[in-house]
């Protein structure tokens, strides 16, 4: 499969998508939230870092909020290491579990302020040496903030490429190793970005929208789909018949 025609056809569908406006079906977002932060801040490695980590589970926009306020307060590591980490609850609150990624950020901050002279790290054992710092995390902040191919994969990135049949996986974490085998390393910074956005607003976990995307007859989900509802209804017509033919004798 052509990695470069599929991220070409899910920024068509989107703009399909986005083009119904407000028939119900605009875009959630423009940008997500990582890439908002990496036009904002030219690429500034803390804000991505920190932005990461409260993104998990939670809504772009919730992110956005959580990270503009934290930013708008304390300015750099050394900061944000010194801070009352109830202070820091509070500015976060938008983004939920604030008490979990206080604690987080605190710790993470402190490392990087006193053990790095505040720089964060920017390769991959270094940033998943900071404490609560996994592969997604770290993958994202050598694409966002460092300009470095990898590939974070999320529970959109693992959906998308399973549905579309670009690997057979079970974790994110096969996920993240079959596509980097399967893909050119030029397209390893765009798969994050464009499968996070299609899969918030087109290839969905629950009620997809199959029927508007134009990956549709290249994707094993889709046409496996298919498959099941013409023997559905083949079988329901089949069934509609014998009851006739049973009545009419």
């Amino acid at each position: 499969m052509d990695i470069g025609r599929v991220l070409e056809l899910m920024h068509e569908t989107m703009k399909r998508l986005e083009a119904m406006g407000s028939g119900g079906s605009a875009l959630r977002s423009r940008l997500t939230a990582l890439r908002e932060l990496q036009e904002e801040e030219g690429r500034d490695p803390l804000r991505i870092l920190i932005g990461t980590i409260l993104s998990a589970r939670t809504r772009d926009e919730n992110t956005r909020v959580a990270v503009r306020n934290l930013f708008s307060r304390f300015r750099d590591a050394r900061a944000l290491a010194d801070a009352d980490a109830k202070e820091i609850e509070q500015l976060i609150r938008p983004a939920g579990f604030y008490r979990v990624k206080a604690r987080r950020i605190k710790e993470v901050a402190r490392i990087i302020a006193y053990e790095y002279n505040g720089d964060v790290p920017n390769t991959l054992e270094g940033l998943m040496r900071l404490p609560g710092v996994g592969r997604k995390t770290a993958n994202c902040v050598l694409v966002y903030a460092f300009d470095k191919p990898a590939i974070p994969v999320d529970t959109h990135v693992h959906r998308i490429a399973n549905r579309l049949g670009l690997v057979s996986s079970r974790s994110v974490e096969e996920t993240e190793h079959m596509l980097m085998e399967k893909v050119d390393i030029l397209y390893w910074k765009r798969i994050n970005d464009t499968f996070v956005m299609f899969g918030q607003n087109v290839c969905r976990p629950v009620a997809p929208l199959c029927n508007l995307c134009l990956l549709k007859d290249m994707c094993k989900y889709y046409m496996g789909k298919s498959s099941s509802n013409s023997s559905s209804s083949s079988s329901s017509s089949k069934h509609g018949s014998n009851q006739q033919a049973t009545s009419s004798s």
